[in-house]
C-alpha cells in the first residue's frame, strides 16, 4: 500500500518529498465531549478517516503527504461538560503557525490544513494566511464539510439533523460506520431540544450563547435514527469530494508556482 503518512518515512525521504514539490496535508481534529453516547475521539476518528481515504485517492493525481494528525484542538466551549482536552484560541493559532514553520524548515512549499472540528476553523484560516504572508509558500485551509458541501447537500443527511453538527445524527452515523463498538447506543437520547439559530446564520456572521454554542446539553440534534449504513454513505460521498478538492488545490498551487 502506498505510504502517505509522514511518520512512515525517514528524514532523508521526507526531505526528498518536500524538495520535489510534494504538498503537506495537515489533519486537524480534537479530543472533546460528544454527548452521552459518543467517544471523545469522535472528531479525530472521522478526520483521520476522511483525510487518509481522500489523500489516497488524490495521490493518483497529485503529489502529497499527510503530516501527523493533531488530536487536540480549540475546544474551550466544551470544557464545562468534561471529557475534553483543549488549547486556547491564541495558543492554537501559534501551534498551527509552528507546525507550518516546521514544515517550511523541512523544505515544504505547499501546506494544506484539512480540518475536522468546528472550533478550529477560524484559527486555521488565520494560520494559513499568516504563513503565506511570512514565507514564499502556498497555503490552503478547509474544513471537510466546506470542501464537501455539495456532497453533504446531496446526501440527504440534513433531513435527519444538522450536518455535520455535533454529536448528533451525522456524527453518530459516522462513528457507527467506523467503530461501532465505541457508540453507547443505550445512552442515545430519543429527543433533543433544538436550537434553530445553530448553523443557520448567514455565511460570515456569528451568533452564540454561553453553554449552548453546540446546542442543548452540548450536542446539536437527536441521534436515535442513526445507522452505520447511512454513515458509510455519507463518508464515501465526503471522501470523494474532498479528494477532488485536494487535487484541485495542489494543481492550483503548481500552476501558480511560476
Amino acid at each position: 500500500m502506498k505510504r502517505l503518512w509522514m511518520g512512515d518515512y525517514t528524514r532523508e525521504e521526507v526531505t526528498e518529498l518536500a524538495n520535489r514539490g510534494c504538498a503537506a496535508v495537515v489533519p486537524l481534529a480534537a479530543t472533546e465531549q460528544h454527548g452521552p453516547h459518543l467517544p471523545v475521539t469522535t472528531d479525530s476518528l472521522i478526520c483521520r478517516h476522511i483525510v487518509k481515504e481522500a489523500s489516497l485517492r488524490a495521490s493518483e493525481r497529485a503529489d502529497l503527504i499527510i503530516a501527523p494528525l493533531l488530536t487536540i484542538g480549540c475546544s474551550q466551549h466544551h470544557l464545562a461538560f468534561g471529557g475534553t482536552v483543549s488549547l486556547t484560541s491564541s495558543t492554537y493559532l501559534q501551534v498551527l503557525r509552528d507546525i507550518g514553520e516546521s514544515l517550511i524548515r523541512d523544505g515544504f512549499r505547499r501546506i494544506i490544513f484539512l480540518n475536522g472540528h468546528g472550533g478550529n476553523e477560524h484559527m486555521m484560516h488565520q494560520a494559513a494566511n499568516d504563513l503565506a504572508v511570512a514565507h514564499d509558500v502556498w497555503t490552503a485551509s478547509a474544513s471537510y464539510w466546506q470542501a464537501a458541501r455539495r456532497a453533504l447537500d446531496d446526501s440527504g443527511a440534513r433531513a435527519y439533523g444538522i450536518a455535520p453538527g455535533h454529536a448528533g445524527d451525522f456524527e453518530t452515523c459516522a462513528v457507527l460506520a467506523l467503530q461501532p463498538e465505541l457508540v453507547r447506543s443505550d445512552r442515545i437520547p430519543q429527543l433533543h431540544e433544538s436550537r434553530e439559530w445553530i448553523h443557520t446564520t448567514p455565511s460570515g456572521t456569528f451568533i452564540g450563547k454561553h453553554m449552548e454554542l453546540t446546542g442543548a446539553d452540548g450536542y446539536t440534534d437527536a441521534a436515535s435514527l442513526a445507522s452505520a449504513e447511512r454513515g458509510k454513505a455519507y463518508l464515501d460521498a465526503i471522501v470523494g469530494e474532498v479528494s477532488d478538492w485536494l487535487v484541485n488545490t495542489v494543481q492550483t498551487m503548481k500552476k501558480g508556482a511560476g
